[in-house]
């Protein structure tokens, strides 16, 4: 049994935000990126993690969600802090990165909901920097580079801070 004080103390900590996206590759290492209604750009699929969900749950229910389907997701491969001030609440937030692969026929099953999601597209590497602000370009190219060293990385801001 969790005491009152211990409750309050814990209540009064700095609150935090989480995320959770997918960096979904074909075999000839096309990204598939998604249009949010809401905000502009293209980002990856993904969104917030709920309370008391996992990471790891949150992605593979936000792509239920955006695409239709749950595509099998095989490893962490980033997890990138974003500092307050370039965070839409203004408090910091921890995005969780999973990569996995998809298929042609994967692409043709995507459902977009209409109300949260324009578009999809499968994204040749070169095409990266033009389609996605700065910050998730840099997260994106730094997932794709672990992914191929089967490692995790950590950023801030989009990007690397430790040797790796």
């Amino acid at each position: 049994m969790v005491a009152e004080s211990e409750r309050a103390f814990f209540e009064g900590l700095p609150r935090t935000r989480g995320a959770a996206a997918a960096l979904l590759r074909t075999a000839d290492e096309r990204l598939l990126l998604v249009k949010p209604t809401y905000k502009p750009g293209w980002s990856l699929p993904g969104g917030v993690i709920e309370e008391g969900e996992s990471p790891l749950a949150a992605c593979r229910r936000e792509c239920a969600e955006e695409l239709g389907f749950t595509p099998e997701l095989a490893e962490l491969v980033g997890v990138d802090w974003v500092p307050p001030e370039l965070s839409p609440n203004h408090r910091p937030a921890t995005v969780f990165v999973f990569s996995g692969t998809l298929t042609v026929s994967d692409f043709a099953r995507v459902r977009l909901p209409a109300d949260e999601l324009g578009d999809a597209v499968l994204a040749r590497p070169q095409e990266l920097a033009e389609l996605l602000d700065a910050r998730v370009h840099r997260r994106v190219e730094a997932a794709v580079a672990a992914a191929g060293k089967g490692r995790t990385c950590y950023l801030e801001n989009g990007g690397p801070v430790l040797p790796g």
